[in-house]
């Protein structure tokens, strides 16, 4: 009876050894495939958010596209100013001089229309159509449009609007990082000058 105790004790023994056994042989080769899994979705989701960061960064914005005329009047042309506000709509000749002064507006100074920078516009205050003589009825917030063949139409924002002596040539500053517009025209007396800022919508 004794043997037959101790024989089913061995026994139970060594299928409990073996039971332990299987089950850590398991467990070391899971927990690795576990973690390789985990490890495996972390890089992905990396991966992909690496993408879309870099396809974010790269994406440009769009802007509207109208082709606009090369020369206007003999002059050449390099982009059309839109204020909807003032119901004005006029073509800015490329190269500044008195007698262009007198055919419509003009680059005045600074960036090309619609880079980086700050696109200067100067324009007397006649009261023609393409003139800048409605300027003073402007107000902080109103829109202006500045079309290219380049880059297209782009909405520019007002954000400052005031009169300065004819010395003081702050507004012609070139110190930004965005898109920028800035119109200038004489008073009535021509004793200051109205200036009109404005930044790109983003």
């Amino acid at each position: 009876m004794k043997k037959h105790i101790i024989s089913i004790i061995i026994l139970m023994t060594i299928i409990s050894l073996m039971i332990w056994l299987v089950i850590e042989k398991y467990q070391d080769t899971k927990i690795p495939v576990r973690e390789q899994q985990i490890t495996s979705i972390e890089n992905n989701i990396e991966e992909n958010t690496i993408i879309v960061s870099k396809q974010n960064t790269n994406k440009q914005k769009e802007y509207p596209k109208e082709e606009i005329i090369q020369e206007y009047k003999g002059y050449d042309v390099c982009a059309k100013l839109e204020i909807p506000s003032i119901k004005l709509e006029t073509y800015v000749l490329k190269n500044y001089s008195v007698q262009a002064l007198n055919i419509s507006v003009t680059k005045f100074w600074g960036a090309n229309p619609n880079q980086i920078g700050n696109f200067c516009i100067a324009g007397h205050n006649f009261k023609n159509s393409n003139m800048f003589s409605n300027l003073k009825k402007l107000e902080i917030g109103e829109k202006i449009y500045v079309t290219d063949n380049d880059i297209g139409e782009v909405e520019y924002t007002i954000y400052n609007i005031e009169k300065v002596i004819p010395e003081n040539v702050e507004c012609l500053d070139q110190d930004t990082k965005n898109r920028e517009v800035t119109l200038i025209t004489c008073t009535s007396d021509s004793s200051l000058r109205i200036i009109v800022q404005a930044k790109e919508k983003l």
